[in-house]
């Protein structure tokens, strides 16, 4: 088990190229070449252990992939091939999700598995509805958890559903299953979730009609454009190091080449309603706006967060080390998917503040922070890379130890690089 080391260096004023670059649209990158006919050129591929697993699949699947370390080309196969492996998508929920919606379509038999993270994950919020529109889809627990055996078929009903979470792996599942569909599909969801696959689809020629909650998905009976893209930098990623630069006086960071798509920035908004100075300059917009985010320190008091949050739920953690930070108190509801994340990062982040001689308490759909003074502690992880990416910032203002934090190269895999120039390693 490692554990990660960190004690504060002072202050700073530091600009960052080299954030992660998205993972999320990296995912999508990979599974999205399939659907054309041609070589799709993706360059700033984040090449992080989730990432690279799901480049491994759409090999396994027949692509060609040619990797020149700058520019990754993926030639997709005339047709899907059956793999004689189990498909191991390591800790990512992003790709088993989509990987079910899209392989449901597919002819052939495929099994999907994870690490004992990612395999003790919700996967029925997925299953059940591909099953409801002719999907043979299984799994352990009536395929609640991974591995998750799918026997594709390319005579998939189209559907009008309504989604009772506001999810983007879920939303992108249904929205691969219904371009494969016979008919026009309907998908609908409580509030607007992250809307890179929808963007990205249409981008490349899918027939997708949107209407504030509501999706209408045409089928594709045609192969797709193929991609021609550059993967900005990863505001998720980008959000740590934020995080430091609001907390710790006279200290100010421009995160450069970020992504800026409104469904992926609330965290920065969230920080600037408590107080930091942040600024946004779009330089680029293609598949997705594209810039500079500077961030600059300053008091920050506590806030409520209980709208949007589908389009923050993976900053909470650090937005946690925030609220922690602030004067006053801080909560967060309707939450609940905090709890089938990498791990429960409602009871992970509470645990851990509390550790930190923080006052946090936690609800069934989220907590309450009492902003406080930092005490050195070690914590753990829970194997899940943002718990300890979030505590390891805490090293900016106290010194710190994190327990089992190798699982930070599943996404960020120059997070340790970057923060050493920042705060003691």
């Amino acid at each position: 088990m490692s554990i990660l080391k960190v004690s504060p260096k002072g202050n700073f004023n530091q600009t960052i190229y080299d954030i992660a670059s998205d993972k999320s649209i990296s995912h999508r990158c990979a599974i999205f070449s399939l659907l054309s006919n041609k070589s799709s050129t993706i360059k700033n591929y984040l090449r992080a252990e989730d990432t690279m697993c799901t480049l491994d699949i759409v090999s396994k699947l027949g692509a060609k992939i040619y990797d020149d370390g700058d520019i990754i080309t993926i030639t997709p196969p005339q047709s899907i091939k059956e793999p004689a492996d189990i498909l191991d998508c390591g800790n990512s929920g992003t790709a088993i999700r989509l990987l079910m919606g899209f392989l449901s379509s597919q002819n052939g038999f495929f099994v999907l598995s994870g690490d004992r993270y990612l395999n003790s994950r919700p996967m029925r919020r997925v299953a059940d509805p591909l099953r409801s529109i002719g999907a043979n889809i299984d799994g352990r627990d009536n395929g609640e958890f991974a591995p998750i055996a799918v026997r594709g078929n390319n005579s998939l009903k189209s559907y009008s559903f309504t989604s009772q979470v506001a999810s983007a792996q879920v939303k992108t599942a249904m929205i691969l299953a219904a371009l494969g569909a016979k008919a026009v599909s309907i998908y609908k969801e409580p509030v607007i979730s992250r809307n890179h696959s929808e963007k990205m689809l249409k981008a490349m020629g899918a027939q997708i009609e949107i209407d504030d909650t509501t999706l209408k998905i045409y089928p594709q009976n045609t192969p797709l454009e193929p991609l021609k893209i550059e993967i900005p930098n990863d505001p998720s990623s980008g959000f740590f190091f934020a995080v430091i630069a609001s907390i710790m006086k006279n200290s100010q960071v421009r995160l450069k080449n970020m992504l800026l798509n409104n469904t992926r920035i609330e965290a920065y908004r969230v920080l600037a309603q408590m107080g930091a100075d942040v600024e946004f300059i779009k330089t680029d917009s293609k598949y997705e706006d594209v810039g500079d985010i500077i961030i600059k320190s300053a008091p920050l008091r506590g806030v409520e967060v209980s709208k949007n949050i589908a389009w923050l739920i993976d900053e909470l953690p650090a937005l946690s080390i925030a609220f922690a930070a602030a004067k006053g108190k801080s909560i967060v509801r309707n939450a609940k998917e905090l709890r089938v994340k990498e791990s429960d990062r409602i009871s992970a982040v509470v645990k851990n503040l509390n550790k930190c001689g923080i006052c946090a308490k936690e609800f069934d759909d989220g907590y309450e922070i009492e902003g406080g003074e930092f005490k050195s502690a070690k914590i753990q992880s829970y194997g899940d890379h943002r718990i300890a990416m979030s505590f390891a910032m805490i090293g900016a203002l106290v010194p710190m130890e994190i327990e089992d934090a190798e699982c930070i190269k599943t996404s960020f895999p120059n997070f340790i690089e970057l923060l050493s120039k920042i705060i003691n390693i």
